[in-house]
């Protein structure tokens, strides 16, 4: 069994409730706490197993904290919630057998036009607009596709959900954000259970970086409640430029490899 330091378990918690903050209100708590996983010694799928773990406690404290306030309903997103799990597990086990290099090479371009769309697109408030899909069509088609991304490679599932809610089903942006938080846990359950079958989740630091995440989700699913779009909509836009730099600053990312530099 890994064991880490005391020290290093303190920043692991540290990391978690950061996380949990920041990914309660606009998604990306992977930045975190994957990289934090990684420096305290972790195996790369270990950490990935592990986040999907203490990931799981943060989206479901934050996903209660909205449902208690009455920013989502919980069962008639059910269907939907099922389907992100479904989609997760079907992209995790594809993940086993197909490359990720034509995933990895988009993701930093759509991150950015996912940050442009909320920087740019006047109007984007707390009240729901007109929907340009049927709430059933959409239950049954965008929760199972990006779950089946957030299986197959990961990065960005949150912002990905956000943009659908607020595009698609026409939410303003504190409710798409609840609903996001919903789905997101249940995708992230779905990835969780490929992990735990191949060994590959550090139980122990994980449950511990949960209950740090329980407690960051609460503060900043709060914050957000209280500031609604002013809040989510900068913090959003950061986090999907963030993650589009962090994924080309790779030398070895496809995409910097196809262009040469």
């Amino acid at each position: 069994m890994f064991e880490f330091a005391p020290d290093i378990v303190v920043l692991l918690v540290a990391a978690a409730f950061a996380a949990g903050f920041v990914d309660s209100i606009a998604g990306g708590g992977g930045l975190i706490t994957i990289p934090a996983l990684l420096l305290a010694g972790a195996a790369p799928v270990h950490a990935l197993g592990t986040n999907k773990l203490q990931g799981m406690f943060g989206a479901a404290s934050a996903t209660w904290s909205y449902q208690r306030h009455g920013h989502v309903s919980l069962r008639p997103q059910l269907l939907s919630a099922l389907l992100a799990f479904a989609g997760s597990v079907l992209g995790a086990l594809t993940a086993t057998v197909m490359p990720g290099d034509l995933f990895g090479a988009v993701l930093p371009l759509l991150l950015v036009a996912i940050a442009v769309y909320f920087l740019l697109r006047p109007g984007l408030d707390d009240i729901d607009r007109a929907q340009r899909i049927n709430p059933f069509l959409f239950g049954v088609t965008i929760p199972p596709l990006i779950g089946f991304y957030d299986g197959l490679f990961g990065p960005g599932t949150g912002s990905f959900f956000m943009l659908a809610f607020v595009g698609l089903a026409g939410f303003g942006v504190l409710k798409a954000t609840a609903h996001t938080k919903l789905l997101n846990l249940a995708s992230n359950v779905g990835g969780l259970v490929l992990f735990a079958f191949a060994g590959a989740v550090l139980w122990k630091i994980g449950l511990i970086m949960g209950a740090a995440q329980i407690a960051g989700a609460q503060v900043g699913s709060r914050l957000a409640m209280k500031g609604g779009a002013r809040i989510i909509k900068p913090l959003l836009v950061i986090v999907c430029l963030a993650l589009a730099i962090k994924l080309v600053s790779d030398p070895a990312h496809p995409l910097r490899i196809w262009l040469g530099f």
